[in-house]
């Protein structure tokens, strides 16, 4: 995807909508600032849950941004995804009229509109299968999200939603830029959305022993690479890129924010909830996209780590950092952005690009906060509890999910 082929691909524009802020800008100024955007659940009554806390997106209100006839006909994960991707096509200045044939969309989501489900299945039990809402389908299918920003946007492109649990957003992204190399697009608006915060979810992902129980500090539960961790913390919210071949973006004439320059996906064949032994996922994604990228390990400046929370993630992807760094580990920054989010699953490969992409932008490393006791087997840089500057040409930004999904993104500082 970098010098090794022809077409360059790049980012024009980029949206978010975070438990710790409504757009990229907002978004990006909360994390260096360390702030932690979990608090207890209120978008339903969590009460006979042993989970109560969750990074919610509290501040978005869906009918600030489309008629209330829209709202009550998509699902919260379709409306993350229309509002970051109308923020993202502005930024990058773009206005697509009604021949947009080579506009291409890829939204990816892990769990889909499952609200609407669970909300559907209350309804057919409390009221019988004729109160069932009509628009149960189309709200809770997982390409919804791609599909109504399809439509927003007016992109009649490729219109495709990968769904690869926690490694989806980033999926998205490679694939769209693997488009735009194949000329079979002009821009893609790639990336994520998930809102799978209600009781069905909740209480799932404690069932499998995946969730932060720290009821009691909502703000110090998501701890990567601490010794005190003791699960990953539910976020909601989507991220979107803008991505165009180079030749595409400079005749418009528009700012290029990054250069997408490798990307690499493979899979554990492993379990189905728990990372290979060594690493060995990690380690081949991340090897593959920097070959991808034609780059030397020791090029690499940050990394935006997936950096769950989890007892077994956090210690593997540092062993498989290692494995790909070896030596030069150790000099690296890493941090992890979901100490302050949560995890947005599948959203957080685009929301954590993002990140990568404002650090090469800015020179600031967003920090890991709450590492206050770093457990031995994590012995890296993960840029503890505040922001660092630091010169960034090269960023990672690491994906991986239930099913054995591994994903990396490889961003370079943009030089035609």
């Amino acid at each position: 995807m970098g010098t090794n082929h022809e077409a360059r691909v790049v980012v024009t524009g980029i949206g978010a909508v975070t438990p710790v802020g409504g757009t990229a800008p907002e978004f990006w100024e909360a994390i260096i600032a360390g702030r932690s955007g979990i608090g207890p659940i209120t978008l339903f009554d969590a009460g006979d849950l042993a989970v109560k806390i969750a990074g919610e997106a509290s501040d978005f209100k869906a009918q600030d941004f489309m008629p209330r006839k829209e709202v009550r006909r998509m699902d919260r994960f379709s409306q993350f995804a229309v509002v970051a991707a109308q923020e993202a096509s502005a930024h990058a200045g773009i206005e697509l009229d009604g021949n947009a044939e080579r506009a291409g969309v890829m939204i990816g989501t892990g769990i889909g509109g499952i609200t609407t489900l669970e909300e559907q299945f209350q309804t057919l039990a409390a009221r019988g299968p004729d109160r069932v809402s009509p628009f149960t389908v189309p709200m809770m299918l997982p390409n919804m999200a791609s599909g109504q920003v399809s439509i927003a946007l007016k992109a009649r492109g490729q219109n495709i939603a990968p769904t690869s649990a926690c490694s989806s957003a980033a999926d998205s992204i490679g694939l769209a830029a693997a488009a735009l190399r194949r000329g079979e697009a002009d821009i893609m608006f790639a990336g994520g959305a998930e809102a799978p915060i209600c009781e069905i979810s909740v209480a799932g992902f404690h069932a499998a022993r995946a969730l932060s129980t720290r009821n009691d500090e909502p703000t110090v539960a998501s701890r990567p690479f601490d010794s005190g961790r003791d699960g990953f913390v539910m976020g909601e919210g989507a991220g979107v890129l803008v991505l165009e071949r180079a030749d595409h973006a400079t005749a418009r004439g528009v700012e290029i924010l990054a250069e997408l320059i490798g990307y690499a996906a493979v899979g554990d064949g492993y379990h189905v909830t728990q990372p290979a032994e060594d690493g060995d996922g990690g380690r081949r994604a991340m090897d593959g996209a920097l070959a991808d990228a034609c780059i030397h390990p020791a090029e690499v400046d940050y990394i935006n780590a997936h950096g769950t929370s989890t007892p077994l993630n956090d210690a593997l992807e540092t062993v498989a950092i290692k494995r790909v760094l070896g030596e030069a580990a150790y000099g690296v920054a890493i941090s992890s952005t979901k100490s302050m989010t949560g995890h947005l699953m599948g959203a957080a490969g685009a929301i954590e690009a993002i990140a990568a992409i404002q650090a090469i932008r800015t020179g600031v490393i967003a920090p890991t906060i709450n590492l206050e006791d770093p457990d031995p087997a994590c012995d890296l840089d993960y840029t503890p509890n505040e922001a660092q500057e630091r010169d960034v040409t090269v960023a990672l930004s690491n994906s991986m999910g239930f099913g054995g999904h591994n994903a990396c993104l490889a961003f370079r500082r943009w030089e035609p």
